[in-house]
């Protein structure tokens, strides 16, 4: 098999490092161009050639990603954050190779939370109740108040004492629901019909799951939203629902994710191999394999990257480094 060459963005994080690992774990023959706003992380030793790149948004963000496409002969790019999945589908066009985004309409409703909630509440999806933070009127007990196109956990405020100073183009308030925590990994197929899905409880720091286990609790309600959100949503590839369940069994999302999402690297462990899937669809016209949903637990550690012979970090810049994890 001929070798394909892939951009992986946002190689810095764990949903970049994430999608790198489970390209590796397929024995596909890939080469793999990884790219971040950071010139070193933790992320560069799984990368076979590293660029550095501007943030999304900025204006030489896409002739820069097309120039790398065009150098390195790159076959699909697998964007790794919500910013680029908006750019890099505003700007598809542009760039000569296929890139795994959704429709911008969906990329723009999914990158901000506000629009999230105003789009459920058009078709009569659940969604957590939102407002902009100049029209809440202490409807709720508790608030959360949250950027509209937040990264993670970033900016996000519990029941903050004071909320009309914040500008209503950049947050948000959502009622504040307790219960158990989910989040819902499904993958769309180009037929735009939903492949498959698995869903993990989780415990979260900073943004980021650090144990979950698998649960098919809630299969049947969020096969059927899920479903409701595709036919309204022009989503292609993988995607993500975040939801509490609330004690009354009410499952209540607040946030969707239009990409691959973080927990990639565990849940293609318990059967759900959604970066495989998208090798398969989008790198080699085949039809994705089916899901095999196993029930486990997980939890994430800190490990160390040792670069023994670097005497700096600009020689720690991709794989070629000399270096072993401990």
């Amino acid at each position: 098999m001929d070798e394909k060459r892939i951009v992986v963005t946002g190689i810095g994080g764990n949903v970049g490092q994430g999608i790198i690992r489970n390209i590796r774990a397929t024995n596909y023959s890939i080469k793999i161009v990884g790219v971040n706003v950071d010139a070193f992380s933790a992320g560069n030793h799984l990368c076979d050639v590293f660029y550095k790149v501007p943030y999304a948004y900025s204006e030489d963000y896409i002739q820069i990603i097309k120039n790398i496409v065009e150098k390195e002969h790159i076959d699909l790019i697998i964007p790794a954050t919500d910013f680029e999945v908006y750019y890099l589908s505003k700007f598809q066009d542009k760039i000569p190779c296929e890139i795994v985004v959704s429709s911008i309409e969906t990329a723009s409703n999914y990158l901000d939370k506000y629009n999230t909630f105003l789009h459920f509440s058009k078709h009569e999806i659940p969604f957590a109740t939102s407002f902009l933070p100049s029209q809440y009127n202490n409807e709720f007990k508790e608030i959360i108040l949250k950027p509209r196109k937040g990264r993670g956990s970033r900016g996000i405020q519990i029941n903050p004492k004071e909320f009309k100073s914040f500008s209503d183009e950049e947050y948000m308030i959502q009622e504040l629901h307790k219960g158990v925590e989910i989040t819902t990994a499904f993958y769309v197929n180009k037929s735009n019909k939903l492949h498959g899905f698995i869903t993990f409880e989780r415990i979260l720091e900073n943004g980021t799951t650090t144990h979950c286990k698998v649960t098919t609790a809630f299969d049947i309600k969020l096969k059927l939203m899920i479903r409701q959100l595709i036919s309204v949503s022009n989503i292609k590839g993988s995607a993500n629902l975040q939801a509490i369940v609330t004690k009354f069994g009410e499952i209540v999302p607040f946030e969707i994710n239009c990409r691959i999402s973080g927990t990639n690297s565990i849940r293609s462990n318990f059967g759900f191999k959604d970066v495989e899937y998208t090798l398969q669809e989008w790198l080699y016209n085949e039809s994705p394999s089916s899901p095999i949903i196993r029930n486990g637990i997980a939890t994430r550690i800190l490990m160390d990257v040792i670069y023994s012979e670097a005497k700096d970090f600009p020689e720690a810049k991709d794989n070629s480094a000399k270096h072993h994890i401990y």
